[in-house]
């Protein structure tokens, strides 16, 4: 059947089309525009594109469904039977193509983990609840793999794209592994002084922590940082969980239903925990800082541990930054208290000696509502350097890092020569079996995964014993007491 209005007539073979143009924009690669943003994704510099989503698929199907059989344009029929049919038969791939295209970058890491095999390791950690799921992949970097589980050698934890919105930072996880590849190398660089270095280090990176964030940037939400349901994962940790300031964003800061609600933040505390890094990084972008603890005080830890972190950021700035990077406490500096985020409990629970946050590129022209461009560079060569600075510093902290790192070693031995040191982490029973048993290697190197899948009931059988043993003892001394005082006591009677 036909529909009832003709399109013989030149005046509604103009309307259509332009009808089919306001509700079909384009949106792959550089077209996509949204209302809450000026500036698209290029696609030309970003590991991104963006296709048309399920809904509107479905719009399109039926808007050629209606041209179709609405009447023949010209003798064009024909045209629109073959599109309507090629839309209907890729449908499910073109519905599915948004999560296709958030791999991009992904894919470029594997295939760049995979030419060398003697140097990355990558694996993909999974988990989820209330049916919601995530995924993290982590690439190990040691020089020599046969090395990787050298406790001898300085760790190094460095994560990427927390906040979705931040693009740049992942494409500058994908830089610094092809550097760390030898596939690309940085300028004034020598090859022999950076090999020397690396043979001292094992680096785990995490390129993008927020793929389901990630996937909501692509689809069109250009300012979404939150992950895949609305939780900011930089306040999802437990160093002073919840607390929040005057200027509160409940949508920009939304800090979850409890500390490590959220499938990404558990993954990456359990991956912190068993790593046990000498250094973490956490990196952003909005801005140009070098931040060091504490996000959520405004001042910075005593002691030389902070001397030394101060001192390498110091150093960055001049080398890198150009002295235009912002250096000092999250909570000091940015000019508003930050509370659940990764790097203070970094410093603070896992003890990590030098835990920092970068944030890497900021335009502070761009209003507030154009995203893209407020936290991504949108030219070549602005792209370009900012890449180029920033894999550069990274390689400055493979290096003066681990001098620092000896410098506190040294310190402490000396001033501790005569006591016995104490080099023992206390934590709680729930990050023991989430980090230290969840992932053990046997005497093969082969990964053995204990009490994955059962880590829920060991907490609550536990905790049900603990209370059971309280509740014992004290039956038991009640019953000593009473046995006590219901005793007799004989008489004294005079002889």
């Amino acid at each position: 059947m036909g529909c009832l209005i003709p399109l013989s007539n030149p005046l509604l073979q103009l309307v259509f089309p332009l009808v089919f143009f306001v509700f079909f924009p384009p949106v792959y690669g550089k077209d996509n525009l949204t209302s809450n943003s000026f500036t698209p994704i290029n696609g030309d510099l970003y590991h991104s594109r963006i296709w048309v989503g399920r809904r509107r698929r479905r719009r399109l199907i039926s808007t050629v469904w209606l041209l179709r059989n609405c009447g023949e344009i010209g003798k064009g029929i024909w045209f629109w039977n073959l599109w309507f049919f090629i839309i209907r038969g890729l449908g499910n791939f073109i519905g599915g193509f948004v999560k296709f295209c958030s791999g991009l970058l992904m894919e470029e890491i594997s295939n760049l983990v995979h030419r060398h095999p003697d140097k990355f390791t990558m694996e993909i950690i999974k988990t989820g609840n209330q049916g919601y799921k995530a995924e993290i992949t982590v690439v190990t970097y040691c020089r020599n793999r046969k090395e990787i589980d050298d406790r001898s050698k300085v760790r190094i934890l460095l994560s990427f794209g927390q906040h979705g919105r931040e693009l740049i930072t992942s494409e500058l996880a994908l830089r610094v592994l092809s550097v760390l590849s030898e596939e690309e190398f940085l300028p004034n660089m020598d090859p022999k002084s950076l090999n020397s270095t690396l043979d001292k280090l094992v680096i785990k990176v995490v390129p993008m922590e927020n793929l389901n964030g990630r996937e909501l940037v692509e689809s069109g939400e250009l300012c979404e940082r939150r992950n895949g349901r609305g939780v900011d994962l930089n306040r999802n940790w437990s160093v002073d969980w919840g607390k929040k300031e005057k200027d509160y964003d409940p949508y920009e800061e939304n800090p979850g239903t409890a500390p490590f609600s959220e499938p990404e933040t558990q993954i990456m505390r359990k991956l912190a925990i068993s790593f046990d890094p000498h250094i973490w990084v956490n990196v952003h972008s909005g801005m140009e800082a070098l931040f060091m603890p504490y996000d959520h005080r405004n001042m910075t830890p005593d002691g030389l541990p902070s001397q030394q972190m101060r001192r390498l950021l110091e150093e960055l700035n001049h080398l890198h930054c150009h002295k235009r990077c912002m250096i000092g406490s999250g909570g000091g500096s940015v000019g508003y208290l930050a509370h659940g985020t990764a790097t203070d409990y970094m410093y603070d629970v896992v003890r990590v000696p030098m835990a920092f946050t970068f944030e890497i590129y900021g335009d502070g022209t761009a209003s507030s509502k154009d995203c893209f461009k407020m936290f991504n560079p949108v030219d070549l060569a602005t792209f370009n350097r900012v890449l180029n600075d920033w894999s550069a510093a990274f390689f400055t902290i493979f290096k003066m890092g681990p001098q620092e790192l000896q410098e506190t070693t040294t310190t402490t031995t000396t001033s501790t020569a005569h006591s016995k040191p104490s080099t023992e982490k206390w934590v709680s029973i729930d990050e023991y079996l989430d980090g230290y048993l969840m992932e053990r290697r046997n005497r093969y190197g082969k990964k053995v995964e204990v009490l994955e899948f059962g880590m829920q009931e060991i907490r609550t059988y536990f905790r049900l014993f603990m209370l059971s043993s309280v509740l014992l003892l004290f039956m038991f001394c009640s019953r000593i007491s009473k046995s006590k005082c219901s005793r007799p006591i004989a008489a004294v009677l005079p002889i």
